[in-house]
């Protein structure tokens, strides 16, 4: 076998070393191709060898022919292994926003969406909030996010820290194809409601769907299902930018309190919910997403003393301990911007509202949804997303005391910008129409505003 000046050197080199050493650092001169085992001027680092026979190469040591024979392999580092808290992420964003009343009885307006709309209210934290989020292993994963801009009921100050999030996923196969979610979580009912906030191109969510689960969230135990290559669709949709709603499954069933978010269970009956929801991908790259959602159960409004027509009053609650039927199903579609977007939603059912003439709250139809239009610009200077969305609900306000009769008609049009993924801004105009449900006699009022927001994620 002809061997090379340079290979020739090159196991010499290696088998001197090996007897004293397991392993060695080859070094080449650039100009005369010379071997050194030490570095030096001129001189470029070939690599960390060492031989697959330690004994073979002492003993071919005192010649060159001899070390030939002796192969040699480089040595990769072997990573630490993680452990399952290095697996955890952080992460976060919070939402500063002001509004402005431009005519119209805008002052008297009342939103269960945003509690910075009406008299003496402008400027206010809308959301602050921070995930700790990750895998603990190949079967588990957990997700806890505390909002540190809540205002509890009756307050006059705000910024208090509340839980939204606390669950875990239970994984069954390596894929994660099936899934049990166990923990106070999102409710699968309405593709807006699973959407976040942060995520959001609209400043609030339809009164319709969100008049369903209010805070989106209930202690919960559901059910998820979808293929590996679904799942990676529904990560794409957020990632790309696109406001997707994120994974809840191509299809979801299960349990919940039915009381709300961080509310106790009020009259031992449990609500069921199945959802699904799939997102198609063309040839052309356009995603468009379908699905159903459905709900049913007894929801217990708390009541109190109100005055209507001159009458002072505390509603009976219909079904006595469980309360009134609550049960409503809904369908979606988003069309997703690429560039033009087109998405809506439109529930029907019954639920808990208050008839005055029988000074009762109990079981009544409802309906209502929204249509929204987007076009999504990518430029040098950020992503720009001019929207107009129409919203209608005619319902109870089942979460609101007595469940007051809520009548919405309401028309946002408005411009997001993303200045960077980290920044953005939403500057919107509304036309609100709406019923005050916070206090009697529940009367309606309508009004213009002015409405921006600042949004910084991190």
């Amino acid at each position: 076998m002809t061997k090379t000046p340079f290979a020739a050197a090159a196991f010499a080199l290696l088998a001197s070393a090996t007897a004293s050493a397991a392993s060695i650092d080859l070094y080449v001169d650039s100009q005369t191709q010379q071997l050194y085992s030490q570095p030096g001027p001129g001189r470029v680092k070939l690599g960390t060898f060492v031989p697959q026979d330690d004994k073979a190469a002492t003993s071919a040591a005192p010649s060159a022919p001899a070390a030939a024979s002796v192969p040699v392999a480089a040595k990769p580092a072997t990573p630490a292994e993680k452990k399952w808290f290095d697996k955890l992420a952080l992460r976060g964003y919070t939402q500063i926003r002001f509004n402005q009343e431009l005519g119209g009885d805008a002052q008297e307006l009342r939103s269960p969406g945003d509690r910075f709309i009406g008299e003496n209210q402008s400027l206010g934290i809308r959301r602050a909030r921070v995930i700790l989020s990750g895998d603990v292993s190949e079967h588990l994963s957990i997700y806890i996010q505390p909002d540190f801009a809540s205002t509890p009921a009756g307050s006059s100050t705000g910024n208090f820290a509340q839980l939204r999030d606390v669950y875990a996923d239970l994984f069954f196969d390596k894929d994660h194809e099936y899934r049990i979610r166990a923990g106070q979580s999102k409710i699968p009912y309405g593709w807006e409601n699973l959407q976040s906030s942060q995520n959001r191109l609209t400043l609030d969510r339809a009164d319709a769907l969100n008049s369903a689960v209010r805070d989106e969230r209930d202690l919960a135990v559901i059910f998820y299902w979808e293929p590996k290559e679904i799942a990676g669709r529904f990560r794409d949709l957020v990632r790309s930018g696109l406001k997707g709603s994120g994974d809840y499954g191509v299809i979801g069933f299960g349990a919940y309190n039915g009381q709300g978010a961080n509310r106790l269970e009020a009259n031992d009956s449990l609500h069921t919910v199945a959802h699904v929801s799939y997102p198609f991908k063309f040839e052309s790259g356009q995603y468009f997403e379908v699905g159903v959602d459905a709900y049913t159960g007894f929801f217990r409004s708390a009541t109190g003393s109100a005055t209507i027509n001159g009458n002072t009053f505390t509603p009976t609650l219909a079904g006595r301990q469980r309360g009134p039927l609550d049960q409503r199903v809904s369908a979606h579609f988003i069309y997703y911007p690429q560039p033009f977007g087109l998405q809506g939603e439109w529930t029907v059912g019954s639920g808990p509202q208050l008839d005055t003439a029988l000074q009762t709250v109990t079981s009544q139809s409802l309906k209502g949804g929204y249509l929204q239009a987007m076009y999504r610009i990518q430029s040098s200077h950020g992503d720009f997303v001019p929207f107009v969305k129409y919203q209608t609900f005619d319902g109870g306000s089942k979460f609101d005391t007595n469940a007051p009769r809520l009548q919405v008609d309401e028309v946002e049009a408005g411009l997001e910008w993303q200045i960077v993924p980290e920044i953005e801004v939403t500057t919107a105009y509304s036309y609100m129409d709406r019923t005050n449900v916070g206090s009697a006699p529940y009367r309606n009022q309508s009004g213009n505003l002015l409405r921006v927001q600042l949004q910084f994620n991190y």
